[in-house]
């Protein structure tokens, strides 16, 4: 047993703090928690200990000082920053990705770049548990690179607006825990925190979820964390839990340092999005993904993909606050489309 971070071994948090069930386990406190994860990220814990450690917390639902000090210790044990020179929004999609609908974040992300809002996004590769596709499948069958150094991907960002940054390049010891999260079956706070690890070292997050909770959780996780670096994080309710806002009426929660979460309702019908979830599903996420992409990129689609990624666009715009309304989101992905200047973006990806 490595003892060195402390006194806080997991079979002893697991004995005395987490483990005695859903309803009477309790918190644990900052130096607990951050002792935890660095033992994990040392990859030394017994794998039954591990596994139940993980379970007890999904049982007892992390609150945001605990997952605020798991962030922390990921920035210092894992990740490797890379900063861009300029300051982009960081889209933190689930890792695990989508398996029914089209993935348009690598769209809006580029329509926004070419309308001057720089855009990172970040992901691994068949990330358990569901081992679907992500941004960098979606990349994959445009022929955009995305094994990158995590300096490769910052200048890939100043050079042109967007930039994919590969987990297993810039996040190497959490993406070392693949096989034992694999076994687990299910979801840990490993899903969570992946989505949160910022390597461009952006001050806008821009996330998803299925309800409020999670987007207030969030919020909690960014005022605790102490590395995280984000001052601003704007989430909305996502198809599949993944960056792309969901049609019909839909959550969107903002959240500035030094204020307050507020939380309101848009109706996408009233923003050109006026068809349900089943009208975006496909049958191969990451082929027919890249496809949508290439062809709205060119102009080529004006249908209810167009619309979706225009949409989503927009919301990374007004997320880095270059647009004061969506409305005004709308009106420029529409002229950098019609322009060509979407499509000359991802020519210049492709050749990177």
């Amino acid at each position: 047993m490595n003892d060195s971070h402390g006194e806080w071994p997991l079979q002893r948090l697991m004995t005395e703090v987490v483990g005695s069930g859903p309803k009477s386990a309790a918190d644990m406190s900052r130096e607990q928690a951050r002792e935890a994860f660095q033992r994990i990220l040392d990859l030394t814990p017994d794998q039954t200990t591990l596994g139940a450690f993980w379970l007890a917390n999904r049982w007892k639902r992390n609150n945001g000082e605990e997952l605020g000090a798991y962030v922390d210790v990921m920035h210092r044990e894992s990740v490797v920053d890379a900063e861009p020179e300029v300051d982009p929004v960081d889209c933190g999609a689930n890792y695990d990705g989508k398996g029914d609908s089209a993935i348009f974040g690598v769209a809006a992300g580029v329509v926004a770049a070419a309308a001057g809002t720089p855009v990172v996004v970040h992901s691994g590769d068949r990330v358990p548990t569901q081992k679907q596709d992500a941004y960098k499948h979606v990349l994959d069958e445009l022929g955009v690179r995305t094994e990158l150094e995590p300096e490769e991907s910052a200048a890939m960002v100043d050079e042109h607006g967007f930039g994919f940054y590969y987990q297993p390049k810039f996040n190497p010891v959490v993406d070392a825990l693949w096989d034992r999260r694999d076994h687990m079956g299910v979801r840990t706070f490993v899903n969570t925190v992946e989505t949160l690890a910022n390597p461009a070292n952006a001050n806008v997050h821009l996330g998803s979820f299925y309800h409020l909770a999670f987007a207030k959780k969030i919020v909690e996780t960014a005022r605790e964390s102490r590395d995280a670096g984000f001052d601003r994080v704007l989430m909305f309710q996502g198809m599949e839990g993944y960056d792309d806002v969901r049609p019909g009426s839909t959550t969107v929660a903002e959240w500035n340092e030094g204020a307050d979460l507020e939380d309101f309702t848009i109706e996408t019908e009233d923003y050109g999005m006026d068809i349900t979830s089943e009208d975006l599903e496909v049958e191969d996420v990451a082929a027919d993904s890249a496809e949508i992409t290439a062809d709205v990129l060119a102009g080529e689609r004006t249908d209810e993909f167009a619309d979706a990624v225009k949409l989503n666009a927009a919301l990374r715009m007004y997320a880095r606050e270059d647009v004061a309304s969506l409305d005004e989101g709308l009106e420029v992905a529409a002229d950098v489309i019609a322009s060509g200047r979407a499509e000359s973006v991802l020519a210049d990806l492709c050749s990177f």
